[in-house]
């Protein structure tokens, strides 16, 4: 098990789609403090901050005791907000970052230490998490599909229907769960790197690491989470935090 891990929770106040996002309640608390809340219960973890360009959001994590690290306001991507609260912190080569999605407040601790878990391969440099789910007739482009080699390392990922079914009965898929953990190089290197043709035309920004063949290893969880992208996933959410606490 790999024992330089950084958890960094990344969330901003602007968004078209759900503006205050990260301060929405879910069952009392805010949005962002029930993810920390979660993250903290892996203890695998050196730390844990939350990394923001909202004044408003950090003046609520820092009464809720959250530690803080203010990043510019222009970042394209969560992933570009992580980078740059990982080098404010000053973290080592060696550190591997996992960026905790900050609307992910169904998040279960034990899907953090999956993540880890494949570090202790050297050659093991981003990883990521898959769910087997029954494949629907008609599919969700929302709910990302990931094919994987037989090391587990994935081939591609896709709002399509992957991989096509021509034998009969359908069978089940993987679907992708956003959550990713990087050794800090290649978190760097994927920033630098910008936007892949198969990123724009999917809208996933984890074919840039494809596109230059860097593998991503996934790894099956049983467990079920839920993003919030719309006001609408908060009542989700919600019940299935409470059916996980019955």
């Amino acid at each position: 098990m790999h024992d330089d891990v950084w958890g960094i929770i990344p969330v901003r106040y602007a968004s078209k789609r759900f503006p205050g996002k990260p301060l929405t309640p879910i069952l009392g608390k805010p949005m962002f403090y029930r993810v920390y809340e979660q993250a903290c219960q892996c203890d695998q973890l050196e730390r844990i901050v939350l990394a923001t360009d909202s004044d408003q959001i950090a003046a609520h994590a820092r009464k809720q005791g959250v530690p803080v690290v203010m990043t510019r306001g222009d970042h394209p991507s969560g992933t570009d907000r992580v980078r740059e609260a990982a080098e404010k912190m000053g973290l080592p080569d060696e550190a591997v970052v996992i960026n905790i999605q900050g609307d992910e407040p169904a998040l279960h601790p034990d899907m953090l230490t999956e993540l880890i878990g494949p570090f202790s391969d050297p050659a093991v440099q981003v990883t990521t998490l898959i769910r087997r789910e029954a494949r629907r007739v008609d599919s969700d482009p929302n709910q990302v599909k990931v094919v994987v080699d037989k090391a587990a390392n994935a081939l591609y990922f896709s709002r399509a229907d992957i991989p096509m079914d021509f034998t009969g009965p359908k069978t089940p898929w993987y679907r992708h769960i956003g959550l990713y953990a990087y050794r800090l190089p290649v978190l760097r290197r994927f920033v630098d790197l910008g936007p892949g043709t198969l990123e724009r035309i999917e809208k996933l920004e984890q074919l840039r690491l494809l596109e230059n063949g860097i593998p991503i290893r996934t790894v099956v969880t049983r467990h079920r989470s839920q993003g919030v992208d719309h006001p609408g996933d908060v009542a989700i959410v919600q019940q299935l935090i409470q059916q996980r606490h019955q």
